[in-house]
């Protein structure tokens, strides 16, 4: 069920969400977080998809914050979704101009849950300091998309400068699964130190730096990325050792090949994760990402390209 409500205030929209609930339409009980989402109109819909997805493993509020086209002059448009239109959520857009816009914080305030973590993520551009946003200071958990900025690899680099607890990226969640099978492959025998690392994949993919980052910080050892156009994500790490490479070969974007020396290839299946999986993967934790400040903050800095 979706629900209008042109020209209207947060209070209103707080009222017909408490009225819709004492009639049993939707229930608030058992959210576990309130997850707002600031976002361009371009985005609303990819981003409430993705929220919707997310909401069957983390019950919760989805309230989205997007400019409004219709005019500049300070206004709110609002838009209340429930049922088979919200997933295990609620969902709350609120499209807005002129000020109200550049205090999204009063806006989202009275729609809050109680007593609730609060997640703030921004599907495109995001803040220079995410934790500095008025949004983001309310909020425990910020996630950014770094790989959907004008400019990725310099959105990565000023996250780097403005880092703060509770900082994370779905770049990052896109790369745990590498972290896992590369884990494995070097928990096998010959135990030799890695000598050096390349990440290679799309050019603008800000994973590889990522990915590199954190090989790079963990093995000790120099990492580079070397991008590819026209690759889809990461296509393919080489860690080099002295008895020869563990290979990771991903060209189609959904089987991996290991290959090491002296061991049959092994092929499994790896797909590029979708912006649901990658915005599950953060949702469940609400705590700081300490590996992921490490890899940010001291790691990109010493990848080579």
């Amino acid at each position: 069920m979706i629900i209008d409500m042109p020209d209207t205030t947060t209070n209103a929209v707080n009222k017909r969400l408490v009225r819709l609930r004492d009639e049993g339409g939707a229930i608030a009980l058992g959210r576990v977080l309130t997850l707002v989402v600031i976002a361009r109109e371009s985005d609303v819909e990819t981003s409430i998809e993705a929220a919707n997805d997310a909401s069957r493993e983390h019950p919760c509020r989805v309230i989205v914050v997007a400019p409004s086209g219709r005019s500049t002059t300070p206004h709110l448009d609002a838009q209340i979704r429930v049922g088979g239109d919200a997933g295990a959520s609620e969902v709350v857009v609120l499209r807005t101009a002129g000020p109200l816009l550049e205090h999204a914080d009063t806006l989202v305030m009275p729609l809050l849950l109680p007593d609730a973590p609060i997640v703030v993520w921004w599907p495109g551009q995001p803040p220079a300091s995410p934790d500095d946003d008025p949004v983001g200071v309310m909020a425990q958990r910020r996630i950014t998309d770094s790989i959907t900025a004008k400019d990725p690899e310099a959105t990565l680099a000023q996250l780097a400068t403005t880092y703060g607890p509770g900082d994370s990226d779905l770049a990052w969640a896109r790369v745990t699964l590498w972290r896992g099978l590369i884990a494995a492959a070097l928990d096998q025998p010959p135990y030799e130190p890695v000598t050096s690392v390349v990440v290679e994949g799309q050019a603008k993919h800000t994973s590889l730096d990522l990915l590199a980052a954190w090989l790079g910080s963990r093995l000790r050892c120099p990492a580079q990325v070397v991008r590819r156009r026209g690759a889809e994500a990461i296509t393919r790490v080489t860690l080099e050792r002295k008895s020869g490479p563990i290979v990771l070969d991903r060209p189609d974007g959904r089987i991996v090949t290991i290959s090491q020396p002296g061991k049959p290839d092994r092929r499994v299946a790896l797909p590029i994760r979708t912006l649901s999986e990658a915005l599950i993967e953060e949702l469940r934790r609400l705590d700081p990402d300490e590996i992921y400040g490490e890899v940010l903050t001291k790691g990109l800095q010493k990848v080579g390209a």
